[in-house]
């Protein structure tokens, strides 16, 4: 089974690069330890580190240690990678108070009780003591500064004539002593990443060649893309975070179950365990017959980033508003997107351009009489033509609890909310 898992991320799709793939194959008919290293810029990842994710998860499914490399002391660095100038600089306090946010993602994807239980490493441990001097000779001494101006993050910015500070310039150091260290600490001898560290994963395994005479090796993800080409997860209402904290579970569901045909089984196989026979089965289903499709991927990725108790309820919320004629009283009293009024305080009827702005899908009276301009809203399933609309006690539905009243406010094909009235 062991041997298996480089034939397995390769079907999935998992599989961009490799250093040496023919031993590595053979090496991994023993267990073996690898590493992703996840710097704490942020208190959350969104989908852009799903596959990294998915990939590690296969990795310790397959019988092999996986080791999480939080960078508690890379991220008071900063990594020039895809960025068009310096990140900000963070405080230890900020960059601790991320680290326990994250750590509780990590526990979603992998087991920290197994035989071959996951291991969550800080390199804030070895990078916070360095000897600046021992390090310039021990570790600078192996790098070459002409290939480091050779790799992409920093040739970008250079050749974009943006800055980059001497501190981003020390990163793709700082990242190969991390497998170095990692090697020694935990016999580690793989280094998974996005297509955009290959550079870097490189330069490690060149300073564990050279330092402790062993081969080590390098295993990154593609970049993923939809099929109009752009970037997976880069919404126009921003990132699709994996926390609920940043993002609504039903807003997270529907940005899966609004995948687009094209690009429907390509996030089965990236994004859920579903076997590889079964989604070949899907291959053969066109147009209304995906739908289904989308459903289960929305299912399928919601269960594993959140849980299978919230899965079953966004799309449970979601078959509500597209077939019911009224909502289940608890979808509307568990529902985040919602204004509550009581009977007194609307006895002159309610601005439609008000409410959209209490529900946040505009941010001025100017966007709402535009969104309502192009026929983007609907009340109850019906299309606003009136800018200057007043909704009154009269459009409100019934709810199923007595004395609860509501109407449901559309914004496109993705977004709703709920105006609630206790009589």
């Amino acid at each position: 089974m062991k041997n298996d898992f480089l034939k397995y991320i390769k079907s999935r799709g998992y599989l961009h690069q490799c250093t040496n793939d023919k031993v590595l194959d053979e090496k991994l008919n023993h267990s073996k330890v690898g590493y992703i290293g996840f710097d704490c810029t942020s208190d959350c990842l969104h989908v852009g580190s799903l596959l990294p994710l998915m990939l590690l998860r296969s990795f310790q499914k397959f019988g092999h240690t996986p080791i999480i490399l939080l960078g508690g002391g890379t991220t008071l660095v900063g990594d020039p990678s895809g960025k068009d100038e310096t990140r900000k600089i963070l405080s230890e306090d900020d960059i601790n108070n991320n680290k326990k946010k994250l750590k509780k993602i990590f526990e979603r994807f992998l087991s920290f009780t197994s035989s071959n239980k996951a291991k969550i490493v800080d390199n804030y441990e070895w990078l916070i003591n360095l000897n600046y001097i021992s390090f310039l000779r021990e570790i600078g001494s192996k790098f070459s500064v002409n290939k480091m101006l050779s790799l992409e993050s920093i040739k970008q910015r250079l050749g974009r004539e943006q800055n980059l500070s001497f501190l981003e310039f020390n990163y793709s150091l700082l990242q190969a002593y991390d497998f170095l260290e990692l090697q020694k600490r935990y016999n580690c001898e793989i280094q998974f990443g996005g297509s955009d560290q290959w550079g870097n994963i490189v330069s490690g395994i060149d300073l564990v060649r050279k330092l402790s005479q062993k081969e080590v090796f390098g295993v990154t993800t593609p970049l993923v893309t939809t099929s109009n080409g752009k970037k997976m997860g880069k919404t126009e209402d921003g990132a699709i975070w994996l926390s609920e904290e940043k993002l609504d579970v039903n807003q997270f569901w529907q940005f899966w179950r609004n995948t687009s045909d094209k690009d429907v089984i390509n996030f089965l196989y990236l994004f859920t365990e579903i076997e590889d026979q079964q989604i070949e089965e899907f291959k053969k289903l066109e147009g209304s017959e995906l739908n289904e499709v989308k459903i289960l991927l929305a299912n399928e990725v919601t269960k594993l980033c959140h849980n299978d108790e919230k899965s079953k309820k966004a799309e449970k919320e979601a078959e509500s508003i597209l077939t019911a004629e009224s909502f289940d009283v608890q979808i509307l009293k568990d529902s985040k997107n919602k204004i509550t009024y009581n009977i007194t305080q609307i006895e002159n009827g309610l601005s439609l351009k008000q409410s959209l702005l209490e529900l946040k899908f505009c941010k001025s009276n100017g966007e709402a009489k535009r969104l309502i301009d192009q026929g983007a809203v609907k009340i109850n399933k019906e299309v606003v033509k009136d800018k200057d609309l007043i909704f009154t006690k009269k459009d409100f539905l019934e709810g199923s609890d007595k004395g609860l009243l509501y109407v449901i406010i559309y914004v496109g094909k993705k977004k709703f909310g709920v105006v609630e009235l206790i009589t």
